[in-house]
């Protein structure tokens, strides 16, 4: 019942936004978000650690074509409903003083979107994750459409049509499933699961690539990306922290739940391309953002790079990589989280987002500062901070899996280094420059949003242990299904 709940309150809330409009819309919907934070608190002290899907709910919803409403959380769906939770009410406190904070619409659909985002990490029917899957776009759709910037319409429909191409890929491949399950058809996992290694290696093929372009382009990872760049710089920024904080995570997570376990035999043959398409787009994003003179679209490429690692990780299809690519999906949401607010927060206060333009920032404003340093140590994964933990696994997982293929994902840290010091160096260091001689330091409010991400990035790095138990026998069980089906096959 609690995960029903979870999905249902930001729907309630968002309709009485919506419908009402009430004048203190930004404040029910700051405590709509954390009640709902505390609700995934709730699931966590009740969670056994078990691989077992627990608080579950499983109804009949279209029982005639074996669609049930069917919804639980294990270790792997709880971090993401943590994610989830845990971010949105930053990123609606982070809109309090800025140009969309009296909108009632704004955050009625930020509240939706949240919805969308707990059904994706809680579904176990292949329809209803489908239509979470697609809910989740229509609030951030319009979100960039409505508060988006210059040329905010070309860059949002492509977004869509990117998005809506891979969904429509990934129906058609769990229609190919439902029609193999056995009897009367269903969309229950097992029922898939169970029909996807029924398939022969060739059919798995056709599947895996049906699935994996979908979540491909959600991710994104190269050369499914290039929504990515202009959709981060012409979103509004609360609409950059839910694409880069949480939606891409809806990528990730397609891959663990869906796609490794129902066609082992397509991810066996395929995988390595996976593998080696997430490695390429690593060097490559990573270049470009050496190369970016705007900071807002530095960071997207920067997330594009951090996106591949983890992706190549998890697609070794092994326990560190995929413990790896867990955690680093907490990581990169804090850690973009942090450095696109701190950009919004750079470029409301100079007007401009130009490196080159700026200069001198530490002088006027030491606390922004030292939190955009720590933010950017975090993104190049220095010890202690919530980035080491993540990359860590990922890499080792990686040279387990091909020396070559591990180093050049190596190189993601050393191409990190030099565009985000360079990007701080010009930035933050030097002289004052005309639009940055005024500028003040953080605000009471900033504060209040950014203090709790810097403890978060050190308490993850120094102590990571709790949330890699969370999701230790879940990721077992899962890839025990797939070691096993593989042994079977041989």
């Amino acid at each position: 019942m609690i995960t029903l709940f979870l999905i249902l309150w930001p729907v309630v809330v968002s309709l009485t936004i919506f419908i009402f409009r009430p004048k203190i819309s930004k404040q029910i919907a700051l405590l709509a978000s954390l009640v709902e934070f505390i609700l995934s608190l709730v699931v966590i002290f009740q969670f056994d650690g078990s691989g077992a899907a627990a608080f579950s709910m499983n109804i009949p919803w279209i029982a005639s074509l074996g669609i049930n409403f069917h919804i639980a959380i294990d270790g792997i769906s709880l971090l993401l409903v943590l994610l989830t939770t845990g971010l949105m009410p930053f990123i609606i406190l982070s809109s309090f003083n800025g140009p969309r904070q009296n909108s009632p619409n704004f955050y009625a659909l930020i509240l939706m979107m949240q919805m969308a985002l707990i059904g994706v990490f809680t579904a176990l029917d292949g329809f209803l994750f489908y239509v979470f899957w697609e809910m989740a776009l229509i609030p951030i759709y319009f979100i960039c459409l409505i508060w988006g910037g210059e040329n905010k319409s070309r860059i949002t429909l492509k977004f869509f049509i990117y998005t809506l191409a891979g969904s429509l890929l990934m129906l058609v491949a769990l229609l190919i499933l439902y029609y193999k399950t056995p009897g009367q058809h269903s969309f229950d996992i097992q029922a898939l699961y169970a029909a996807g290694r029924s398939l022969g290696a060739a059919e798995q093929g056709l599947v895996f690539w049906g699935l994996f372009l979908a979540f491909a382009i959600k991710m994104p990872i190269f050369p499914f990306h290039t929504w990515q760049p202009d959709t981060y710089t012409v979103a509004p920024v609360e609409g950059t922290m839910l694409l880069s904080g949480i939606m891409l995570k809806m990528g990730f997570y397609g891959v663990i739940r869906w796609l490794i376990p129902m066609v082992p035999l397509g991810v066996t043959d395929w995988g390595f391309v996976a593998v080696l398409l997430s490695v390429v787009g690593i060097v490559y994003a990573s270049a470009l953002a050496i190369y970016q003179q705007d900071f807002k679209r530095l960071i997207a490429y920067a997330s594009i790079a951090h996106v591949g690692l983890m992706s190549a990780g998890l697609l070794t299809l092994n326990k560190i990589g995929m413990q790896g690519a867990l955690i680093q999906m907490i990581s990169h949401g804090i850690l973009a989280f942090a450095l696109f607010y701190i950009c919004e927060i750079i470029s409301v206060r100079t007007n401009t987002r130009v490196i080159a333009s700026l200069g001198g920032l530490r002088t006027n404003a030491p606390i922004l500062t030292t939190v955009l340093m720590i933010a950017i140590l975090g993104t190049v994964a220095l010890p202690l901070t919530s980035g080491f933990v993540g990359e860590f696994l990922l890499l080792n997982s990686l040279f387990q899996y091909n020396f070559i293929i591990g180093a050049t994902g190596g190189l993601t840290i050393i191409l990190g280094a030099v565009y985000c010091l360079r990007a701080f160096q010009y930035m933050m260091l030097g002289k004052n420059t005309t639009t940055t001689t005024s500028i003040s330091d953080l605000t009471g409010n900033e504060k209040i949003v950014l203090y709790p991400i810097v403890i978060l990035i050190f308490v993850i790095g120094i102590h990571p242990d709790p949330l890699l138990k969370i999701s230790e026998a879940a990721v077992g069980d899962l890839l025990e299904l797939y070691v096993n089906f593989s042994a079977k096959t041989k």
